[in-house]
């Protein structure tokens, strides 16, 4: 007999303890991999959501559709065993994505930022990377800078390879630390002031993302900042070069 209460009851249990699981998730993923801004940079709010919504729906559904109270408990019990691993499975596979897609480095690229990601790195790279900087840090992303060419030749080489795709931050033996870069990031870097007068509309939305920061507007400086799709401005103090704000403002 389909019993609709029986089935909707344990399919609301799986329900609640998906979304536990997915909360758990969540933390991981934003609190580690993908703080703020990077959660919207690099597009991982909508590929966790993505890999979460399948999850959350999925289990609860088969529970919904199989549940039967006249089956023995040793066959409830395997058939929940069954769909929690199936469950874990495709979780785990999401998150392991979601993982080799996180963002490792915000690189100062000459005269812009640019996020780099996990996978942007080709593994063959990644013993070239200087001593003492992390190539894949696991707890979000590491300020970087990049040192000058050596010659004509690996200027040449580099921006070959960036416009097949390797982009120039994504080469780690190109990677310097961000203090060493400091200077270069300040004499790239433009006042506020010329950012509002671009984007004269956006004025208040400016003064009003920079104070949420603790900062005057005009006290700051400027740089684009490339992500994945997406293009933003980070703003910087003009005597430290530290980002102090992120604005979703193509400045490019």
């Amino acid at each position: 007999m389909f019993n609709w209460k029986d089935r909707l009851k344990a399919a609301g249990i799986h329900f609640g303890i998906s979304l536990v699981v997915a909360a758990l998730s969540a933390a991981l993923v934003f609190g580690l991999w993908y703080p703020y801004p990077y959660r919207d940079i690099s597009g991982g709010r909508d590929l966790f959501l993505l890999v979460v919504s399948v999850d959350v729906i999925l289990g609860p559904l088969i529970t919904f559709t199989i549940f039967n109270r006249t089956k023995s408990r040793r066959s409830l019990q395997l058939d929940f065993s069954v769909i929690g691993l199936v469950q874990l499975a495709a979780l785990s596979y999401g998150l392991w994505t979601v993982f080799l897609a996180r963002p490792v480095h915000l690189v100062f690229e000459y005269d812009r930022f640019r996020v780099v990601h996990a996978v942007d790195i080709p593994p063959s790279l990644l013993n070239q990377a200087p001593p003492g900087l992390d190539a894949l840090p696991l707890t979000g992303p590491t300020l970087l800078s990049l040192r000058a060419f050596k010659d004509s030749k690996e200027q040449f080489d580099s921006t070959m390879a960036a416009l097949q795709g390797l982009s120039l931050s994504a080469r780690p033996e190109l990677w310097q630390s961000y203090e060493a870069g400091k200077p270069a990031v300040l004499k790239a870097a433009k006042p506020v002031s010329e950012l509002k007068r671009r984007f004269e509309p956006r004025s208040a939305e400016i003064d009003q993302v920079i104070r949420a920061a603790g900062r005057q507007p005009d006290a700051l400086v400027y740089l684009p900042l490339a992500g994945r799709q997406l293009a933003w401005t980070a703003f910087l103090d003009p005597a430290t070069a530290q980002v102090v704000a992120f604005m979703p403002l193509d400045s490019f």
